[in-house]
């Protein structure tokens, strides 16, 4: 095989591929073999029709066969051959390509290429050098933690008779509408539990500066009109009466904090395991945030530090992952019921095209750090973030599989790129120094 290699800017290189002769002769020796074996020509018997009769009938449909098997094989080859990552590969339709038995057959593949990076300053000698984040867990943290704990213990017992309903209180009512002296439907609600002070609503009333004040037993009524353009025609224009009964007052008891709410907690003897425990969990998530900061800052670094310029396909592809993701968002609150405009698409890419291109720029650099330092993606590792993604979005981890399988080799390829680019940017955090 013979190529040449032609320099058509930074990122992209044409590939003339010649491939010799006795090679194009084997290939259509083989195509007319296996086509003898496929057509059935009236007065022939299957796999004996002449080679001359077969090349007058299917001379065309047995050039395109030769040529689609002979280019993907041969670009291969002269891919490994010429030392380069290609990005995009462009080769030109079957109808331009002109190909002859016995005679060497000649492509030129246009292919976008990832560059060549130069690493610097991710380990010895001149490791990232990292400021000291010296944060810890406080005690007035600690105390906010058995605050929630207690919260979560807490009881409701009923007020003291007489006790008149204050914010904070827990109050039962019983609710029923009325409209020109009838019951209206579904205005009746029995038995609702209602936190004085949560300004939330029962049956659309704001109910709170009523009750408050009032006592066991009580019995208030609330007038609420509705404006004549209310969706429900039996109260537009309306007044409807409601009566709220107050049939209990609970007010929250928080246990007290010693060694038998301790126990109440879970397998605890004293509060001082509790609070030790508490202490060990906030230890270990503010370690993991001053990591996720530290990670934070290298590849800020990493993006500053490396100048290289990017395969515009590459950013494109991250690009339109960024939009769609916007849009799934959008429409998982329910903001985006439609598909967006063109005028809306056009904003985004001019929104995101910077965070593409540094998304792209950190993505290869990781990826040239895996590669020197020689890091891979095990099957244990995949393993270990199927089980994490399965934990963090609420799934069995079967499921998850499944879903990436359903995405084929892309998908798949894309999760152990990440898990690659994660292990490279672990690698770099380890190496760094931590001043002081």
């Amino acid at each position: 095989m013979k190529m040449e290699v032609t320099e058509l800017g930074p990122m992209k290189r044409a590939l003339k591929i010649e491939v010799p002769a006795d090679e194009v002769t084997q290939r259509f020796a083989r195509a007319y073999v296996e086509l003898n074996r496929q057509v059935n020509i009236p007065g022939f018997r299957p796999g004996k029709a002449p080679l001359a009769l077969l090349e007058k009938r299917y001379s065309k449909s047995v050039e395109e066969d030769v040529i689609r098997s002979l280019v993907p094989d041969f670009y291969d080859k002269a891919v490994r051959q010429a030392g380069i990552v290609p990005v995009l590969v462009e080769i030109p339709p079957l109808d331009r390509v002109k190909i002859k038995r016995d005679e060497p057959f000649t492509f030129t593949a246009t292919v976008e290429i990832k560059p060549t990076i130069e690493l610097r300053d991710y380990k010895a000698p001149s490791p990232i050098s990292l400021k000291p984040d010296k944060r810890t867990v406080t005690e007035e943290q600690l105390d906010r933690g058995l605050e929630v704990l207690l919260e979560q213990q807490a009881r409701l017992e009923a007020a003291p008779a007489g006790h008149a309903i204050v914010d904070g209180d827990y109050i039962v009512l019983d609710v029923q509408g009325t409209l020109d002296g009838a019951p209206l439907d579904g205005t009746k609600k029995d038995g609702q539990l209602h936190k004085v002070g949560s300004k939330a609503s029962v049956l659309g009333l704001e109910i709170d500066s009523h009750v408050m004040g009032k006592k066991e037993t009580d019995v208030l009524e609330i007038s609420q009109p509705y404006p004549a353009s209310h969706p429900d025609p039996r109260v537009a224009g309306k007044t409807v009466l409601f009566t709220l009964t107050v049939k209990s007052v609970k007010e929250k008891k928080l246990p007290v904090l010693d060694d038998e709410f301790a126990k109440d907690c879970g397998p605890y003897t004293t509060l001082q395991e509790i609070k030790d425990k508490l202490r060990g969990g906030m230890e270990q998530a503010l370690k993991r945030e001053i990591e996720d900061t530290y990670k934070d800052t290298i590849i800020k670094r990493l993006a500053e530090t490396h100048h290289f310029d990017l395969p515009e396909t590459l950013v494109e592809r991250e690009l339109e992952a960024i939009i769609r993701q916007h849009v799934q968002q959008q429409e998982r609150k329910g903001a985006a019921p439609e598909a967006p405009s063109a005028e809306d698409v056009t904003a985004l890419r001019q929104e995101h095209r910077d965070e593409a291109a540094r998304r792209v720029k950190l993505g290869l650099v990781l990826e040239a750090i895996a590669e020197k330092e020689g890091l891979t993606v095990t099957q244990d590792d995949l393993n270990a973030e199927i089980m994490r993604l399965a934990s963090e979005l609420k799934m069995p981890p079967a499921d998850l599989v499944k879903m990436v399988k359903a995405g084929g080799q892309e998908s798949i390829d894309e999760l152990r790129a990440r898990i690659l680019a994660d292990k490279a940017l672990d690698f770099v955090y380890r190496n760094a120094v931590i001043q002081g």
